[in-house]
């Protein structure tokens, strides 16, 4: 029987460059999509997956990030006292409980791969997720769900894949497919932002991962690829040959790129158009607002 999947790292050291100037000051994980930050998603996907311990790889300036999950009794009182009794839930929600958290210094940015790699002590010999908090997935059954559920089938290592277009193959970890089984297939190969033409296919790589520990092995010999960084993507494809194996896994859902500006505003419409409170109003505006464009030109 394989081992269950309790743990699951987020690697969240980044400074964010691409949202200066707000991330001067403000982890760019808890920037606010609608009304939640980036990082509650994955957390709140993480949970809907059985995954009861969570562990981020940070770097200096995070502080805000760490506080977030720390209990606030004066709001919580505050809320209480006003008999604000959905916010005072809302609020308790996103609370962690005692040990359920970890954080680790990754203190030189040499890549995801030695970002997960920084954690390798807390994980042991057992599976465990990987969740990139710029990628936010909207499902109806949660993406790590879906793969918690096929790694059950597979073990080895597994990630979530979906095509994009060629023009922007070259921007991701791409699969090289041995059988393609649907939602499933079995990888012979993976690459590290392909140049343009050289591509072995256009499944890319998104960031979900299923890792078994002996990745860690691999990550140890801090060997560099495509950037000059410790790619992850390198440390899986070193085992594609074992009898474990790698495996893509063809998620159901839309996945926004929040770690762009336009991905992120693409997320927030959507994310908002999906609010039942929301929705009448930002459809007006988005109306009018393209009316008003067409109009003009």
């Amino acid at each position: 029987m394989k081992n269950k999947v309790t743990k699951a790292i987020f690697p969240v050291a980044g400074m964010g460059t691409r949202f200066l100037p707000a991330t001067k000051s403000v982890p760019k994980e808890i920037m606010t999509l609608v009304d939640r930050p980036l990082v509650q998603y994955a957390i709140d996907e993480a949970r809907a997956a059985g995954i009861e311990e969570f562990i981020f790889v940070t770097s200096r300036g995070k502080g805000a990030l760490e506080d977030y999950f720390d209990e606030a009794p004066q709001l919580e009182q505050s809320l209480k006292d006003k008999g604000k009794t959905e916010l005072l839930e809302l609020l308790q929600s996103t609370n962690m409980e005692s040990g359920q958290v970890a954080y680790m210094r990754q203190h030189k940015a040499l890549g995801l791969g030695h970002a997960i790699w920084c954690a390798r002590h807390l994980i042991g010999d057992n599976p465990f997720a990987v969740m990139l908090p710029d990628d936010v997935i909207a499902a109806e059954k949660p993406c790590l769900k879906q793969m918690v559920e096929s790694y059950e089938q597979t073990g080895g290592h597994m990630v979530a894949a979906m095509e994009v277009p060629k023009d922007k193959v070259s921007a991701y970890g791409v699969l090289d497919l041995k059988e393609d089984m649907g939602s499933m297939v079995k990888v012979k190969g993976m690459v590290e932002k392909p140049k343009a033409g050289t591509e072995p296919s256009n499944l890319a790589v998104i960031g979900r991962y299923i890792l078994a520990p002996t990745v860690f092995d691999h990550l140890s010999k801090k060997q560099t690829g495509a950037g000059g960084e410790i790619q992850l993507t390198d440390a899986i494809a070193a085992d594609i040959d074992t009898d474990a194996g790698v495996y893509g896994y063809r998620f159901r859902g839309q996945r926004y790129d929040c770690g762009s500006k336009a991905g992120f505003l693409q997320a927030t419409i959507a994310f908002g158009l999906a609010r039942d409170e929301l929705s009448g109003e930002l459809e007006e505006f988005m109306h009018d607002i393209l009316a008003s464009r067409k109009a003009a030109e």
